[in-house]
């Protein structure tokens, strides 16, 4: 299956007191994630965090596996965390960059997950800073053709959001293939699909915007 799928959490935008209600944090997690927080909690990562972290990690496998299953419908406790891995000294820190980009995680400490969906099983990469959360999906533990971006925008209005985004996007696959004759459109159900001129690639993206953030990610292997 090929496909992408991201996520980001502006962490400064979430309810902290809300997301430790019971009420709320089980229509995310299930029953058998919760032990998943022992490891987090003794390395001081809040509750709140952690909850959103696996929100993250669940909405990019859904977004992976919609654009091959768009009849599927996300809910949350039904995308399962089976393992997570923080690695050892994880630093927490703020994301105070403009802007990073990536391909795979080889040079940056990344939080490693695995998540199913039903018979589907997906891997994971998160980024968790003190003020953003962003996950990175994949049907291999190899992330080496998964690009990905962060940027922090100035306006945070839904307009301007897609506009980075998409320009974010744009300007990186215009340097990594040489052309400018990209433009981003929607499917029918919603998701984003990159065109070459009138025609449509079967490159996947992925697009996601939240507050004074935006990412994307894409898988390719440089053949377009």
């Amino acid at each position: 299956m090929m496909s992408a799928g991201n996520d980001i959490v502006s962490l400064n935008a979430i309810n902290a007191a809300r997301t430790k209600q019971y009420k709320f944090y089980s229509k995310i997690l299930s029953e058998s994630e919760n032990p998943l927080y022992k490891e987090f909690s003794s390395a001081g990562i809040p509750f709140e965090n952690f909850v959103w972290l696996l929100w993250s990690i669940k909405e990019s496998a859904y977004k992976y596996l919609q654009r091959n299953n768009p009849d599927v419908i996300f809910t949350p406790v039904k995308f399962v965390v089976k393992q997570l891995q923080l690695p050892a000294n994880y630093i927490i820190t703020n994301f105070d960059s403009q802007q990073i980009e990536e391909n795979g995680f080889n040079t940056i400490l990344a939080i490693a997950g695995i998540v199913t969906y039903g018979q589907y099983t997906f891997h994971s990469r998160s980024l968790l800073y003190n003020n953003l959360i962003h996950s990175v999906v994949n049907n291999s533990e190899n992330f080496q053709d998964n690009y990905w971006g962060i940027k922090l925008i100035a306006d945070n209005d839904s307009e301007h959001q897609s506009k980075e985004v998409r320009s974010f996007l744009l300007e990186r696959l215009q340097r990594l293939f040489k052309t400018n004759d990209f433009s981003i459109s929607k499917s029918q159900s919603g998701l984003p699909i990159l065109l070459k001129g009138t025609d449509e690639t079967t490159l996947p993206v992925s697009l996601t915007h939240h507050e004074h953030f935006v990412a994307y990610s894409f898988h390719t292997t440089i053949n377009i």
